[in-house]
């Protein structure tokens, strides 16, 4: 080994060369060492690295921030830094780098001497999974648009094409009703007035519950109203809406995001709750409006909250897609808060 060795001040020679982590030192701006591990980030040999100025392995977007780093490191404004920055391979393709460098004395003058580690898979899978979850949540919308608008178009069928035929029906039962004389026939009319009749006002009660006419007619509290009345009269749990009467500016969008929600947490809380209590609270402020629904059922395990529940994930998706928030607070033993926040789109 000669005086020119760059390794000569480096103790642990053998191991800084085997090293499956990259590793250099940085003088006056120009690499004084690499080891082998390093230069293959950047498809060189140690030999074609070593006297290269930093610029000539990153882009050029990147030099002005690792150059700058280099220098509050050498000045003593700070000992030591890790970032994360871009290089430039021999072929011209981006390696994503970790890198972790400190300040020392090489040869009597201030350097710095650091690791490498490339993290480009790492940055590449971390892309792709967002661009999948964000694909996703476009599916989600996707799903949900065409989900309400199927609703509303079975449901209109429902009253106006079935609700209709059933009237026609229960009419021409009340016509023979009214010529029958003989007894039999009488109880056949009456019993196939009754069923016309039940039938009608199940179609009604699917109609509304696949979409609230109230919702579309009278807005978002009176829907709410109307749904915690039929949950309590359904479960026999004491429910309240506060305040009973509130007034909202909501675009159809708005209000039928923040009632399926309603409608969703109720399902849950009827589902697994054992609740005795249910209190659903609005407060409308100037740019907001928040929804807290709470019981003071079991509360929610764990493992429900962290995204096993597909209930949970569709509350949270519509949340998102109102650019809002929804934040759920459960205590086993001690009930479940769900807080909902939504932008109000007339809010400036």
């Amino acid at each position: 080994m000669n005086d020119e060795d760059p390794l000569r001040d480096i103790p642990f020679r053998g191991i800084v060369e085997q090293s499956l982590v990259g590793m250099y030192v940085i003088q006056d701006e120009v690499f004084r060492y690499v080891n082998a591990t390093f230069a293959e980030m950047a498809g060189y040999t140690p030999q074609e690295m070593i006297g290269l100025h930093v610029s000539a392995v990153v882009p050029e977007w990147a030099v002005d921030e690792v150059v700058r780093n280099y220098h509050r490191r050498v000045s003593g404004e700070a000992e030591s830094i890790r970032f994360f920055t871009q290089g430039r391979h021999k072929n011209g393709n981006i390696v994503h780098v970790e890198v972790h460098g400190s300040r020392l004395i090489y040869r009597g003058y201030p350097a710095v001497v650091g690791v490498g580690i490339n993290v480009t898979d790492r940055v590449r899978r971390e892309e792709e999974l967002r661009v999948s979850q964000e694909r996703l949540r476009e599916l989600a919308a996707y799903i949900n648009t065409v989900r309400e608008e199927q609703r509303s178009r079975i449901a209109r069928e429902l009253h106006d094409v079935v609700g209709g035929m059933l009237t026609s029906m229960k009419l021409d039962i009340q016509r023979i009703a009214r010529r029958a004389q003989d007894k039999e026939l009488k109880k056949i009319t009456d019993d196939l007035l009754r069923l016309a009749q039940e039938t009608i006002a199940q179609v009604r009660e699917v109609s509304e519950c696949l979409r609230p006419g109230l919702l579309d007619h009278f807005g978002l509290v009176a829907a709410l109203r109307v749904a915690l009345k039929e949950f309590a009269d359904r479960t026999g749990v004491v429910a309240s809406l506060n305040p009973d009467e509130l007034e909202l500016h909501l675009s159809q969008s708005q209000a039928t995001g923040v009632y399926r929600i309603c409608q969703e947490a109720l399902t849950n809380i009827s589902r697994h709750a054992g609740a005795s209590e249910v209190t659903i609270s609005l407060e409308n402020s100037e740019k907001w409006l928040t929804v807290e629904v709470r019981d003071n059922g079991r509360g929610i395990q764990v493992l429900t909250l962290t995204g096993k529940s597909i209930g949970l994930v569709s509350m949270t998706e519509r949340a998102r897609e109102l650019g809002g928030s929804l934040e759920i607070n459960s205590e086993q033993g001690k009930g479940t808060r769900l807080l909902l926040r939504v932008p109000l789109e007339d809010a400036t």
